[in-house]
């Protein structure tokens, strides 16, 4: 049994390798361990499935931070154009309601599952479920086949597309880790990565019921200063999630690891100085000097998160503001830009939509997705060392350095 390509992952990254090759006329195997592909794109952006977003390739590479560069051959074969002019040919209609996210017109990720399956049926490729690869059989700088829980498959070339570690419960090991380590890549360490967070601090459970919208969130630490996210926070019963901790999950996780708890700043209305929210409020006073604490506070933050800060800085809301004393009044403000949180812990890979980590760029040529160590060897998706933010910006990734990885390093 001699393909010309083995992909080894039924996911949206293997899934589109397997069809690139096979409309290059390839004779393609994917293997797939659980028992139906697209299990995780099933479940993405809730069901809805978040394609991609319309952002321009700089700004899309950019919200990678300083790693995102090396997708930037890819995205040139494959940006969201691209993306959407080949799921409209495969029958998937897309749409962007706000101009920004990209969804199938059906909001129902299974019906781009099942269009991809029937693209795969088109050009003929092998789709093996319910089979796990054990192992890669290799001599000198190639592989020459894959062992498998029911077979040996000899192949010109493989495709590594198993995905992370985050979603478990989806089928996500990290044994695309362990077959790039066998031959000898190397793997930085993985990491879970958007996913809520669990603080110090237990008064934020008296808060689960309001959104903030457009927090500034900071990291407190010297080496990290200049971290910075902005996006709507929630509090939860143990800590924090919403966008912006989601996305930002992917840069304490690691220093969580590093120093046991991670400092955070955050500001709750909406990036505005300690200096304009002085004059915001004494511009409301002027209107209403009689009004209470709580009800100047009305306009900037929602009412449960108002008394908590009020007993933080040990303020009674219910009393005008005049009557509170100047060091109470300055350390409410305060609380309100830079308001202090501790991360102490997280429910690791069980609830991470994506992982930080993976086979290290340095080792993947980033024109063709090939292994620099061996020569008909590639990697696409999650498995690799690069990750982003929500938004539609993982699933566009992995579509396109699966469509790249295809192509087996012939530029077109």
């Amino acid at each position: 049994m001699h393909y010309d390509l083995i992909v080894i992952g039924g996911g949206a990254a293997g899934i589109t390798a397997a069809i690139s090759a096979a409309r290059r006329k390839h004779r393609v195997l994917l293997l797939e361990k659980l028992s139906h592909i697209g299990t995780k794109l099933k479940a993405t952006g809730g069901g809805r499935c978040n394609l991609t977003n319309t952002l321009d390739n700089e700004t899309f590479m950019a919200r990678f931070g300083r790693e995102g560069r090396f997708m930037r051959d890819v995205l040139r074969t494959f940006d969201h154009r691209a993306l959407t002019d080949f799921l409209a040919q495969i029958g998937v209609a897309t749409h962007a309601p706000d101009g920004y996210r990209v969804f199938p017109v059906t909001h129902n990720a299974l019906s781009v599952v099942r269009a991809l399956e029937a693209e795969m049926q088109r050009l003929g490729v092998a789709v093996h479920c319910a089979e796990r690869v054990e192992s890669l059989e290799a001599s000198g700088d190639a592989v020459h086949a894959v062992h498998t829980t029911a077979a040996r498959y000899e192949a010109a070339h493989v495709i590594i597309a198993t995905g992370g570690l985050g979603y478990p419960k989806l089928g996500a090991e990290g044994e695309g880790y362990v077959l790039a380590d066998s031959l000898g890549h190397r793997v930085n360490e993985p990491f879970p990565a958007m996913m809520p967070l669990h603080t110090k601090e237990h008064w934020v459970r008296h808060c689960r019921a309001d959104t903030i919208a457009k927090a500034e969130v900071r990291i407190d630490l010297k080496r990290a200063k200049k971290t910075v996210a902005v996006g709507d926070l929630i509090f939860t019963r143990s800590g924090i999630r919403g966008p912006v901790v989601l996305d930002f999950s992917r840069e304490i996780t690691p220093l969580l690891q590093r120093y046991g708890s991670v400092p955070l700043r955050i500001n709750v209305v909406q990036g505005k100085s300690e200096t304009q929210l002085h004059e915001q409020m004494k511009q409301q006073l002027q209107t209403n000097p009689h009004q209470s604490t709580l009800e100047l506070l009305q306009p900037l933050l929602p009412q449960s998160l108002s008394r908590e800060l009020c007993q933080l800085a040990e303020i009674d809301p219910a009393l005008s503001w005049s009557r509170q004393k100047g060091c109470q009044r300055d350390a409410l403000v305060r609380l309100m830009v830079k308001m202090p949180l501790t991360v102490v812990g997280h429910d690791g890979f069980a609830m991470a939509m994506i992982t930080r980590g993976g086979i290290t760029l340095k080792e993947i040529e980033p024109k063709t997705m090939q292994s620099r160590r061996i020569r008909n060897l590639y990697f696409c998706g999650e498995v690799v060392d690069l990750d982003g933010p929500c938004g539609g910006y993982n699933l566009q990734w992995s579509f396109a350095s699966g469509w790249v990885a295809g192509m087996l390093g012939v530029r077109e």
